[in-house]
């Protein structure tokens, strides 16, 4: 039998924009918007984006490097608030393999003409398939794509 395990971990990001949340908003509820700047690597293959953004809704993206494995992300909106917040629960997955799964808090905080996005998750990260560290790499690596989009 294979030995299990789980490591919680919690990480906080933090980004300013030159864009009001409003804006900053749209790019996270607009599937066209979210899909330029919510995927991975250059090089990797990408799914069809699904987005339902409403309580209750989900989002689908998968991809991977050309020979896999490919890496799913399966998240529900558990709480919206326009322009101030948005809480999801997910699951990744690496080819039928779930390797986490996490709680993610978006606050969007008017500051000046701008917004201090504060990026808040709680993971669970399963028989060490990925590691909190890779994870806060990857979404720092998004968040920065955020900023590019907005600019």
């Amino acid at each position: 039998m294979t030995e299990r395990s789980v490591a919680h971990a919690t990480f906080v990001i933090e980004r300013t924009y030159d864009a009001p949340p409003s804006r900053v908003f749209e790019a996270f509820a607009s599937r066209e918007a979210r899909g330029r700047w919510f995927i991975g690597p250059d090089d990797w293959k990408r799914s069809d984006h699904e987005l339902d953004f409403r309580v209750g809704g989900r989002e689908h993206v998968s991809g991977g490097p050309l020979g896999g494995p490919v890496h799913s992300f399966d998240a529900q909106f558990r709480d919206i608030v326009a322009d101030q917040r948005i809480v999801t629960t997910y699951e990744m997955h690496m080819d039928d393999v779930r390797i986490s799964v996490s709680v993610a808090t978006i606050e969007l905080l008017a500051e000046g003409s701008g917004t201090l996005l504060i990026y808040t998750e709680q993971g669970a990260f399963l028989d060490r398939h990925d590691l909190p560290a890779s994870r806060e790499e990857g979404t720092i690596d998004l968040l920065d794509k955020l900023g590019a989009e907005l600019r």
